[in-house]
């Protein structure tokens, strides 16, 4: 039911309560919503209730001031809303890039800063910690061979300006130019370059490659390392690259032993060829002085021949026949005129002197070669003797 429909008390009915009406049904009757000074007014004496303070004594005048009251409290509190929602803060590690209206302010660095609310808008970045990028495809190499590329792109932000406003999406850039580096420098080398030995030269070259890319492009992007992390054949063809690279290892291995094996053995011969290259020289210079030692005793030897020819003959002849019976462990002596020839074992003689000398003294009786020829001259001498008084006898004999 409606509340003005006929026949009720609009009065009773009255969504604005029916203040205005008097106790005998006097007063206004078309009453419309409540002042905006009053609901002010309203707000002002809670305030101040809240505050302890009085709310005045409701004449015009006071109406008047209580309403520019409100508005001042309405227009602090706006102030302090803007104010508490401007402030914002930029830590240590970042950076931050104030825009008005979409238009490029400033650059902020770290601390408690105040923007325009709803008018200024702040980004904020991590311009200080690496961050990393993982990439990995297949790709086809110079030499006509699919590999298999894994790396990690460690970079950060060293202009956050550009960083912010010339990209739209700066990782999305950075992964696409990584993409592109790394495939042209692969596709410029060989497939053992990028598997075994060049893999830090390629890393290098997508590196300096990438950093170009970036820099055309405005990203505000610092690469700091790049990283092969792994670089294999495709899962097809695997076993056959393992083989390959198995036997490679073999190859080097082998080289590696055949390398240490020369590194012995050569210093070892050319110690040996100047072992006998001295040995040979000192053969030769011992040669050398005894041919000149025996040519200047014999020098001397033919003049104390001219000097005394027949004791000089005698004298060699009795050092040969030293010399060789020196030699020589058994002694014969043929007696002239005579049928018996004398047999001298040397060889026992000494054994039996050794004997003797061992049985009579705990250390066993040795003989050089000076002792034997002592004894064989002794010898010799006593048979001289024995022979010349024999034919002395024999002489007197065939005399009488």
């Amino acid at each position: 039911m409606a509340w003005n429909e006929p026949g009720r008390d609009d009065r009773q009915n009255d969504p604005w309560g029916g203040k205005g009406a008097g106790k005998g049904g006097g007063g206004n009757n078309d009453q419309g919503p409540p002042d905006l000074d009053e609901l002010l007014k309203q707000l002002r004496d809670t305030f101040l209730g809240v505050f302890g303070l009085s709310g005045g004594n409701g004449n015009g005048g006071d109406s008047k001031g209580a309403s520019a009251g409100g508005v001042s409290i309405f227009v602090a509190l706006l102030a302090g809303l803007i104010f508490f929602l401007g402030v914002f803060q930029v830590d240590e590690k970042e950076r931050a890039v104030v825009l008005r209206f979409g238009v490029f302010k400033e650059v902020v660095n770290p601390g408690l800063h105040w923007r325009i609310p709803l008018v200024e808008t702040v980004y904020q970045e991590n311009t200080t910690s690496y961050r990393v990028h993982l990439s990995r495809g297949q790709m086809l190499t110079k030499d006509v061979n699919i590999v298999e590329v894994e790396l990690s792109v460690q970079y950060n932000i060293a202009n956050i300006k550009d960083f912010v406003l010339n990209v739209k999406t700066p990782e999305n850039s950075l992964a696409q130019a990584t993409d592109s580096a790394v495939r042209h420098v692969v596709g410029s080398s060989l497939m053992d370059d990028v598997l075994t030995l060049g893999r830090d030269a390629i890393a290098a070259e997508v590196q300096t490659r990438l950093q170009t890319y970036l820099d055309n492009y405005g990203t505000g992007i610092r690469i700091e390392k790049v990283n092969l992390e792994s670089t294999q054949a495709p899962d097809e063809v695997r076993a056959a690259f393992d083989d390959v690279t198995k036997a490679r290892e073999d190859e080097e291995r082998v080289q590696n032993e055949a390398e240490a094996y020369a590194n012995g053995i050569i210093p070892e011969a050319r110690g040996q060829a100047q072992r006998i290259v001295q040995e040979a020289t000192a053969y030769k210079d011992q040669v050398i002085a005894r041919a000149e030692g025996e040519a200047q005793r014999f020098v001397k030897l033919l003049s104390e021949y001219e000097k005394a020819p027949e004791v000089t003959r005698q004298r060699l002849y009795i050092d040969a026949i030293q010399g060789v019976m020196g030699q020589s462990s058994k002694v014969m002596v043929d007696v002239d005129g005579g049928n018996n020839m004398i047999y001298l074992p040397l060889d026992k003689l000494v054994e039996q002197s050794s004997t003797v000398g061992t049985n009579k003294s705990s250390a066993p009786l040795r003989l050089s070669a000076d002792d034997i020829d002592t004894i064989s001259l002794q010898v010799l001498n006593k048979l001289k003797r024995d022979l010349g008084n024999s034919d002395t006898r024999r002489t007197g004999r065939e005399a009488r």
